[in-house]
């Protein structure tokens, strides 16, 4: 960790993280680009991948503290998901309180295509960088992203 900056001193952090969240935010357009053709959003591409993910089929709350989001978020994704037929809410087998959220069909015919859009973004993201740049993004991402003991599922 670098000490504070000074008034009219660099501040390399700052300056990391502000091209980080400009790189979230590219990422992000060309995600959308890519998923809309499966008419999709990159909120839902995440839920069901997340359900996927999972050894058993989520509760909701596991899946909006695992996707960081209000529980109220979930909602709306799994209802948009639920009526495109991609997932279904069905009851907990111990607990009749509980709802819990499956792939269906359709929605692993989806994660499928979601493969192919996700590939192809990366591609264009990554296009700038040689094999030997991805490794060492790949590694740096890893040691930030692994940095989470809150992860659920």
């Amino acid at each position: 960790m670098n000490t504070p900056a000074t008034p009219g001193s660099p501040d390399p952090d700052g300056l990391l993280a502000e091209q980080l969240l400009r790189l979230t935010r590219r990422l992000h357009r060309i995600q959308k680009r890519h998923l809309e053709p499966v008419g999709i959003t990159p909120a839902q591409s995440r839920l069901l991948r997340t359900v996927a993910h999972c050894p058993e089929p989520p509760r909701m709350a596991d899946l909006a503290a695992r996707l960081e989001v209000v529980p109220r978020a979930v909602t709306t994704l799994v209802d948009g998901l639920e009526a495109a037929g991609r997932v279904r809410r069905v009851p907990d087998p111990t607990n009749r309180r509980v709802v819990r959220i499956e792939l269906t069909d359709p929605g692993r015919d989806t994660l499928r295509e979601l493969r192919s859009a996700r590939r192809a973004a990366a591609e264009d993201m990554l296009a700038p960088l040689t094999v030997e740049q991805r490794e060492v993004l790949g590694g740096l991402l890893s040691a930030l992203v692994d940095h989470d003991p809150e992860r659920v599922c």
